[in-house]
């Protein structure tokens, strides 16, 4: 068989978990775009109109059309032969509810404001969370809070180090982005995601990994929906600092402050 653009993927690595059971499914098969189409019909997939979500070939989309809006009023999602699409695809394998959620914020800005030169605040933090997001999980309890009082602090050997032992049974980040997920077949040091805060209860943890992507799936999507969409929702996260999810994690890593940046002054205030 002639090597395809997804043959060299390392699927292995800690931040392909999200989307490895779906991947290993597509990978696998001669035609992955048919395994693709068949796969969303077994999981009865949807858009926020209730039509049947396929992927088809960017070709496919008519000239002139939002590829955002084309999802919304025809349940289809343009697809090319490459890690960036295949990446989007996996995700809606993996989240349905939350990409539906996201295509019909999207879609929504698109009907109000049209395409222009800019996206609109709503439209740009929809698109953020669509290519950059990594879901920082984090079980509610006084630790909890310390954690993410770190993170956002930018306190990175406090939050990695020191709270090391969080990740895992009390906490764990999970790759949503799949702008992200392409960067990361790559991967370098710098690769810093929009982390997007989801607290859930300790029982959780416990939890099959299918069970913990179906409450967080729902989870995320009542937040998207509760709430207006901002760029204030995110903090920085550089992603290969997330305790197990690169080699040699030691002070001096966490030390670069070209990558693991102090918090600005202002937005320290602001947290304070």
């Amino acid at each position: 068989m002639p090597s395809r653009f997804f043959d060299q993927i390392d699927w292995s690595q800690a931040w392909f978990e999200t989307v490895r059971p779906a991947a290993t499914r597509l990978v696998a098969a001669p035609e992955w775009r048919a395994a693709l189409n068949r796969m969303a019909q077994e999981m009865h997939l949807q858009n926020h109109r209730s039509l049947p979500t396929q992927f088809i070939p960017q070709e496919d989309l008519p000239e002139g059309m939002a590829y955002e809006a084309h999802i919304s009023a025809t349940g289809n999602v343009p697809t090319r032969e490459n890690l960036h699409d295949f990446f989007n695809a996996l995700v809606w394998l993996t989240f349905p509810l939350i990409k539906r959620q996201l295509n019909a914020l999207q879609a929504a800005q698109i009907a109000e404001l049209g395409i222009g030169k800019s996206r609109g605040p709503a439209r740009d933090a929809a698109t953020i969370f669509d290519e950059n997001a990594a879901l920082l999980v984090v079980e509610n309890s006084a630790d909890g809070d310390a954690l993410v009082a770190a993170l956002r602090q930018h306190q990175w050997s406090a939050a990695f180090i020191d709270r090391r032992a969080q990740f895992g049974a009390h906490a764990e980040v999970l790759s949503f982005g799949h702008a992200l997920m392409e960067k990361l077949v790559q991967p370098y040091k710098a690769i810093t995601a929009h982390s997007w805060l989801v607290r859930v209860d300790a029982d959780y943890f416990s939890l099959s990994t299918a069970e913990r992507y179906a409450v967080i799936d729902q989870l995320v999507t009542a937040q998207l929906q509760a709430q207006p969409l901002t760029t204030a929702g995110y903090t920085p996260l550089p992603v290969l600092g997330i305790p197990g999810w690169w080699h040699a994690q030691d002070l001096a890593f966490y030390q670069d402050t070209q990558v693991f940046r102090p918090v600005r002054q202002n937005k320290a205030e602001q947290a304070a």
